[in-house]
């Protein structure tokens, strides 16, 4: 068995390197990708193990890199393109939801899109709203896509792989502020599947459903939670499009209570499309209403001010004694 501790970076880069010696047609593209090995080093090493042919540092022209990715995809290549901040997306964000998304269905199947489109989400870092967004809502809306989040260095080193390995176009969010964070890596065990949700901690009197950078926040809570008698069981959705259902039913049913949270505005977030799932599936088994924790239905705000606007264990235990006290 083959075990090592890695930061979430590390388990990136680590995968990026296995799927590019496993295929030569995989090519990463992006700002900053090569030279610099990524504003946060993801691709540290690879353009100088691979070569510039691929990995490419592009100009500053996200509709022009996924335009490119497109092209290459069509022709055979998995292309993994690099998104250097989450708010930087939009200008690729017509090429996403009317090419990239479309191709395989407009074409009867005859086209796929084997290309994956890395996204640094979040906040928790200090930076400013087009560096700290969590837009995941917009495309896992838009059917045609795979929208993924890992939330620690084992699944970075395995989901990035599965994504690259899929014939689907995949949306992959990274946490950001999870980037330096450590554990074991191994590299031997089979993974996980990409759309397949996790329990991370077991727990028999609440569900907290959550991905990306909060997991760790509700196994936080969870912690906590023990303290004074609770059991929470936490579930890493893992995948947000397609969603694995079976794992948060069951989960929803065994606890007859569910807390969802995410960093993004909980207004049309992922946590609506939960809450309502979970209401029309397992209301015979619920306990209380399906609660929400998330971001303001506001603009990012300045750097002082974000440790007030993101869901911190202070929220999400509020949220929970609301939910237990039904």
């Amino acid at each position: 068995m083959s075990t090592q501790r890695m930061t979430l970076a590390k388990g990136l880069n680590s995968g990026l390197r296995k799927a590019m010696e496993d295929d030569p047609k995989v090519i990463l593209m992006g700002e900053d990708v090569g030279k610099l090995g990524g504003v946060f080093r993801i691709t540290e090493g690879l353009q100088k193990d691979f070569g510039e042919d691929r990995v490419i540092d592009t100009p500053l022209a996200e509709a022009g890199i996924v335009g490119t990715a497109i092209g290459l995809a069509m022709r055979g290549y998995r292309p993994v393109v690099e998104i250097q901040f989450d708010g930087f997306i939009y200008p690729a964000f017509d090429q996403i939801v009317s090419q990239v998304s479309k191709m395989h269905y407009r074409s009867l199947g005859a086209l796929k899109l084997p290309m994956v489109i890395r996204v640094p989400f979040g906040g928790g870092i200090g930076a400013v709203e087009h560096h700290s967004e969590s837009n995941e809502a917009y495309f896992a809306h838009t059917a045609g896509l795979r929208v993924v989040a890992c939330s620690d260095p084992a699944d970075a080193y395995w989901m990035i792989q599965q994504a690259i390995a899929s014939d689907d176009p995949v949306i992959f969010y990274e946490p950001k502020r999870r980037y330096h964070e450590r554990a074991e890596v191994d590299l031997d065990a089979p993974p996980v599947g990409l759309y397949d949700a996790r329990v991370v901690r077991p727990g028999t009197d609440l569900t907290l459903l959550t991905y990306g950078p909060m997991v760790k926040t509700c196994v936080q809570a969870a912690e906590a939670a023990a303290t004074e008698g609770h059991s929470l069981e936490v579930v890493d959705l893992r995948a947000l499009s397609p969603l694995d259902r079976k794992t948060i039913f069951d989960s929803a049913k065994k606890t007859g209570r569910v807390v969802v949270v995410h960093e993004a505005s909980t207004f049309l977030g992922m946590g609506a499309e939960l809450a309502a799932l979970v209401q029309q599936e397992c209301f015979y088994h619920l306990e209380a209403p399906v609660l929400r924790v998330g971001g303001y239905n506001l603009p990012y705000p300045p750097s002082r001010f974000e440790e007030h606007f993101l869901p911190d264990l202070d929220r999400v235990l509020d949220t929970v004694d609301r939910s237990l006290a039904f």
